[in-house]
């Protein structure tokens, strides 16, 4: 009996890819696993007008751990377009599977790692080295949103002073999107911020925000974060606008270490992030609650080069090695990232974001090669 279950879920476009990639690089390592594969994505929404089938609930439900590659999605109208005939009109709403994976099962924490490899053509500036922690369940990622804006809601935030700009828009001409902050959910993630950076050794822990404008919401982020830094008297609090922020980290990124934020703020903050170390085929990420975590790539399932082997594997590869770090197999862990920090050092292998002509899988052997 395997020591572990794994469901691993391809997904869309090159997540199909990037997914046969990692597999490659865990058949390598002879990790001990069950691997059990699992529907999700826009072939699914398109059948069936569920892109997240309860079959693959159930199969999250039973495993230690989930690898996850890339999803499709699109607006409202397009995923109503392309819905099977059958299903046209039935009042199903599309809703993108990782933020339902994420508020389902409350893996509340996105943990994005983003480090500049040595030899990597593609680095911003050498020793980039910094850690983003997102907020994954709440904020503008939250789902409350209203089109036509409803008399109820209209009634109470028609009270506010501000709403008069708006008095006279029509329902339909309106469209209205909560931010939605929990102090629990803040304290969470500031809290699991400075716990990595107390583990790490980073000195500096940076919450990004907006709180000159967005006064209730990022004001919870910043005052949560001023009292959880009492508890970490080494580590010191950074406060940082999220405008501010994105260009002093293009100006100056190896003064950061820890960065946190809410959900959107993140999003932003993350990607920017990746761009720093070669973009998002080298960006992996966690989403981690208390008794499942879900691990993936930040890039999309770009359709374009679906099937084609072309795209870079990294990001799915580091990914794996952030899952194998989460299981506690650290030894596994660094055999994984020190082979792909060889490959990228010795140059000999690289896909075309890199300015090479090899292949997905061309990477991947190289990789699994060297665990």
């Amino acid at each position: 009996m395997a020591k572990y279950k794994i469901t691993m879920l391809p997904g869309d476009g090159v997540g199909v890819d990037v997914m046969r990639a990692a597999k490659l690089v865990l058949d390598g390592l002879k990790f001990d696993a069950e691997y059990t594969y699992g529907h999700i994505g826009w072939e699914f929404w398109k059948a069936e007008g569920n892109p997240l089938p309860s079959r693959t609930k159930e199969l999250l439900e039973k495993c230690d751990a989930c690898l996850f590659g890339a999803i499709t999605s699109k607006p409202k109208e397009e995923a109503d377009k392309e819905l099977a005939p059958r299903l046209r009109g039935e009042g199903l709403v599309y809703s993108s599977p990782i933020v339902q994976l994420r508020q389902e099962f409350n893996l509340r924490t996105n943990l994005r790692p983003c480090k500049a490899y040595p030899g990597n053509p593609l680095n911003y500036q050498e020793g980039i080295d910094l850690v983003v922690f997102r907020e994954n369940t709440e904020c503008l990622y939250a789902g409350l949103e209203y089109h036509p804006v409803p008399d109820d809601l209209r009634d109470v935030i028609k009270k506010h002073p501000r709403f008069k700009k708006f008095a006279d828009v029509p329902q339909e001409d309106m469209a209205i999107s909560m931010r939605v902050i929990t102090r629990q959910g803040a304290q969470n993630i500031i809290r699991d911020a400075f716990e990595y950076a107390k583990k790490f050794g980073y000195k500096t822990v940076t919450v990004v925000e907006k709180p000159n404008v967005i006064r209730e919401t990022s004001g919870m982020m910043v005052r949560e974060a001023r009292k959880v830094a009492e508890d970490y008297p080494g580590i010191d609090l950074w406060e940082t606008n999220i405008d501010a922020q994105c260009m002093w980290l293009v100006k100056n990124p190896q003064d950061y270490g820890v960065l946190v934020s809410s959900n959107m703020f993140g999003d932003i903050i993350s990607d920017l992030a990746a761009q720093l170390i070669g973009g998002l085929g080298f960006a992996c990420s966690g989403n981690i609650g208390d008794n499942l975590a879900v691990f993936e790539p930040t890039h999309g399932s770009a359709p374009k080069y679906a099937g084609q082997q072309k795209v870079n594997p990294i990001a799915m590869i580091l990914s794996a090695k952030m899952m194998l770090d989460w299981l506690g197999e650290n030894d596994a862990a660094q055999r994984v990232e020190k082979a792909v920090t060889d490959v990228i050092n010795e140059g000999y292998i690289r896909t075309y974001d890199m300015g090479g002509s090899d292949t997905t899988m061309d990477m991947a052997r190289a990789i699994a090669y060297k665990v």
